[in-house]
């Protein structure tokens, strides 16, 4: 039987994205052995010398102007939207239906909204493949949706029903949660990981702040002042000024403070941590939900990350460091609570617990069946 052939598109404006197309790859594999992936960031694959202009570009926006991402996240109106379609018609239209043309897929699922539009256009052009989106955010921003889309997997309800306010088919939207690589599923042996990374058997806080590296120097120092007590593990992805300034700090010389840089094995480190620090992005917070650890969320990027935040608030998952004596009240939890906050593990990883890459496939098999 010929294989079905999948093509997977994601940008690289942070790291979730991508991650969650490989996640959906890996388990399409896994699941159904007549299915071909291949995954593609397709900015970066089409323009390898421009992009990274463009994704400096937004970082620097999202940095030193984010009133100015706020206000652009929340205009939807149409004259954004063909400004945004032009721009992405001059840099990829053509040269995105030859990479389809020469790949042949059976379905294309996108991962974020610039291929997603991209694709769109292709298909009113009349390219006909079923398109599958999935929004890797617990928001519903406009720019996700089109008409060409053939199906939609997403988060929550509560984005179903927004995008059914944006008149959206109820027919072509799937609740599947967000896509995780299925090693976010299982559970690592402890000690092993403890003894590979030389980590103590101690209450252990782990810090992220996404690939662009950490957070908020004031919370950095003020858990570093926690030091003798609890274990941290500073992960700073492809932040290598960051590295190498914590580095040269005696503050963070310590035999309980680990700087890493980018690693693939966020997923190991989680099982040993009892607390996470991150930024709220809504694939990593989905992977921390499905190892069952409590987040605290610090700088959330205004628009899609406000709404990742408010909803792991809500239901109890998160809190938010709105003042330095937020990390103070946990960490005393994690020295005089900590059985406590072991069995609250268990419930966080239900909610992830409910959806699965058998549902993901499921989904996504669909679209490929019913073409």
């Amino acid at each position: 039987m010929k294989k079905k052939r999948i093509l997977l598109l994601s940008e690289g404006f942070g790291a979730g994205h991508t991650r969650a197309a490989h996640a959906l790859s890996v388990s399409l594999r896994q699941h159904s052995p007549n299915v071909q992936t291949k995954v593609l960031e397709l900015g970066t694959f089409l323009h390898p010398t421009i992009m990274p202009i463009i994704y400096h570009a937004y970082r620097k926006t999202l940095t030193s102007s984010p009133r100015l991402y706020a206000m652009l996240y929340q205009k939807q109106n149409k004259m954004l939207s063909r400004f945004s379609q032009l721009a992405l018609h001059r840099l990829f239209y053509a040269q995105t239906a030859e990479v389809i043309r020469q790949l042949r897929p059976d379905t294309i699922v996108c991962t974020h909204p610039f291929p997603n539009a991209v694709v769109s256009r292709l298909k009113r052009s009349g390219l006909n493949i079923p398109l599958c989106t999935v929004i890797t955010d617990y928001d519903a921003h406009g720019t996700w949706i089109s008409p060409e889309t053939n199906m939609y997997l997403v988060s929550t309800p509560e984005v179903k029903n927004k995008l059914l306010l944006k008149g959206v088919p109820q027919e072509r939207i799937q609740v599947t949660g967000i896509p995780v690589h299925p090693s976010f599923l299982t559970r690592h042996d402890r000690n092993a990981v403890l003894r590979k990374y030389g980590l103590k058997n101690m209450p252990t806080v782990l810090v992220m702040g996404g690939g662009w590296g950490i957070g908020p120097k004031d919370i950095c120092e003020h858990l570093a002042s926690w030091r003798e007590q609890i274990q941290l593990i500073f992960c700073l992805g492809n932040n290598e000024k960051a590295i190498a300034k914590m580095s040269a700090e005696p503050l963070y010389r310590h035999e309980h403070i680990r700087l890493l840089g980018f690693t693939n094995e966020v997923d190991k480190l989680m099982d040993v941590s009892d607390l996470l620090i991150t930024k709220p992005g809504g694939l990593t917070c989905t992977e921390a939900m499905a190892k069952g650890v409590p987040m605290l969320l610090y700088d959330a990027i205004p628009g899609q990350e406000e709404e990742n935040c408010q909803y792991f608030i809500e239901n109890g998952f998160a809190e938010k460091i709105d003042h330095i004596g937020v990390i103070d009240r946990w960490m005393d939890r994690l020295l005089h609570h900590h059985d406590e906050l072991k069995s609250r593990r268990q419930s966080i990883a239900n909610n992830v617990a409910q959806f699965g890459p058998a549902g993901w496939t499921r989904a996504i098999l669909q679209t490929v069946n019913e073409a």
